[in-house]
């Protein structure tokens, strides 16, 4: 016989529910990331920093910090060299809403079609470019690492990293491509959190312009943006239906991770705080896929770029997270199979 849960237990740990405090947490997140690169700019004597934008929730976050780090630097916003890099993937959509969010927060822009480069790449290791696999996906994310580095070494400047956190766990990362970067200012800011201080940015600033293209990017589904858009030019891949839903994972993380709680415990918190919005079957998968994911990606995260941390998980080798790249997965595994 079990235990009748009586406690509540939030679906969303990482994000408070009362409005005001998630505020504040954001407003705190923001500062905490913003004065981390401050110091690293100062420490390194950085000119400029470079930042490959996509018009996706991270990289919109990264930049949001860069242009506040700018702020508390006495700096102009001119200093923030934006790099879109438009490649088969890439939707109007994402395009429009990067270029004019860098518009509006008056940093510099460049866009770099990079779609003859990774064709000309294709062509030298003989991939054929009609093969979609991961070899199409990841040669587009490490040529667009290259030239950000590139790019920061012409401009005297650092190269920010925009992965966030859940992304680190899930391993959701194109290693030596955008795992790369010589700071990141997201390292430890979980999906479901990364949104939101989006949305707390959109609302403190002036013009309407800038508050609409925001929203417009807290509205847009998560992608990496890597296979061709869908016949009416909308984006094909679709993240969480690849990976799983991030508020989930988040879940995962908070309690597996973060409390150390059994699979079995974990699983049972999560079909009591998503009652009613994911069923058993579907709980089951992504759990499976979360820890099948967590152990196998940790060499991901043994080379991470520093960054700054701001909550009570981290997943960097420099700060509380140890862990072998070969640890196994197969108890966590085994007890999540006889669930």
């Amino acid at each position: 016989h079990e235990t009748e849960l009586t406690r509540y237990f939030d679906p969303a740990p990482f994000v408070p529910s009362g409005m005001a405090d998630r505020e504040k947490r954001c407003e705190e997140i923001l500062m905490m990331q913003a004065v981390g690169l401050k110091k690293r700019m100062e420490h390194t004597g950085s000119r400029h920093i470079v930042v490959g934008i996509s018009g996706g929730l991270d990289s919109t976050l990264a930049l949001l910090v860069c242009v506040e780090a700018m702020k508390l630097l006495g700096r102009p916003a001119s200093d923030i060299l934006a790099v879109t890099m438009p490649c088969f993937g890439t939707t109007k959509r994402t395009r429009s809403n990067a270029e004019r969010l860098c518009e509006l927060l008056g940093t510099r822009l460049r866009v770099i079609d990079i779609a003859d480069s990774v064709k000309q790449h294709f062509k030298d290791i003989g991939h054929d470019e009609s093969n979609h696999n991961v070899v199409y996906e990841n040669g587009q994310a490490r040529e667009r690492t290259k030239i950000l580095m590139d790019l920061a070494n012409a401009e005297n400047g650092m190269v920010i990293g925009t992965g966030d956190l859940s992304e680190l766990a899930l391993g959701w990362a194109t290693y030596n491509g955008d795992h790369m970067s010589m700071y990141g200012v997201n390292a430890s800011v979980p999906k479901t959190l990364v949104r939101y201080i989006v949305k707390y940015y959109a609302g403190t600033v002036d013009g309407a312009d800038l508050r609409e293209a925001l929203m417009s990017i807290y509205d847009t589904p998560v992608s990496p943006e890597l296979l061709p858009a869908d016949e009416n030019g909308d984006i094909a891949q679709i993240t969480e239906d690849l990976v799983g839903p991030y508020e989930l994972h988040d879940f995962f993380l908070y309690n597996g991770i973060r409390w150390c709680f059994p699979p079995s415990k974990v699983f049972r918190l999560a079909e009591y705080a998503f009652d009613g919005s994911y069923d058993r079957e579907t709980i089951l998968k992504w759990l499976r896929t979360f820890y099948r994911r967590f152990f196998s990606q940790q060499f991901k995260r043994s080379c991470l770029p520093d960054g700054v941390k701001v909550g009570s998980v981290t997943l960097s080798p420099r700060g509380d997270w140890r862990m072998p790249s070969d640890a196994s997965a197969a108890l966590w595994l085994e007890e999540v199979n006889r669930l």
